[in-house]
């Protein structure tokens, strides 16, 4: 299965969500959260160049000198974001291009943006080459896991589906 950054983020954030997306089961389109975070993408990318590059099965927010830069509207799972991160920096790799990760977050009614920077080293490479291989692994299974039941599943996109 040819992973994607939304795939990666997925897997952390709820593999229930990431087995759903991945089978094609979209419910993004019904979700608010997901459209304000399309429109705040969407503006942040316009005030720039350099801006969303698709490599291969990747779409990547910006690409400097330096860094490989991901806009989040919201810090809520950084882990999540962080892995996604690094899942680019290493697609990146593999083509000879090295660059730092840089994620910023994009607070709604918050003066000081977050910044966290990321670094694709060995011991990443290697734990990012078995997340892979699990998320695989997982992904070919016929049916998800079951529902989280966890707070932060009510704004989730695939809330009615996993509830309803």
């Amino acid at each position: 299965m040819n992973i994607t950054g939304t795939m990666v983020n997925y897997y952390f954030h709820c593999k229930r969500q990431c087995w759903l997306f991945a089978n094609r089961v979209n419910m993004e389109d019904n979700s608010e959260n997901v459209r304000i975070g399309k429109v705040l993408h969407e503006l942040k990318l316009q005030e720039k160049r350099n801006t969303e590059v698709l490599i291969e099965n990747i779409k990547v927010d910006k690409i400097t000198d330096k860094y490989l830069v991901e806009m989040k509207k919201s810090d809520a799972d950084v882990e999540a974001v962080r892995w996604q991160v690094l899942y680019y920096l290493k697609v990146l790799k593999d083509k000879g291009i090295e660059k730092q990760g840089k994620i910023t977050f994009e607070e709604k009614n918050k003066q000081n943006h977050k910044v966290i920077y990321v670094e694709l080293n060995e011991e990443m490479e290697t734990q990012l080459e078995k997340i892979l291989k699990d998320m695989n692994t997982y992904l070919e299974q016929e049916y998800p896991i079951a529902p989280l039941n966890d707070k932060k599943c009510k704004k989730c996109a695939y809330f009615e589906y996993c509830y309803v």
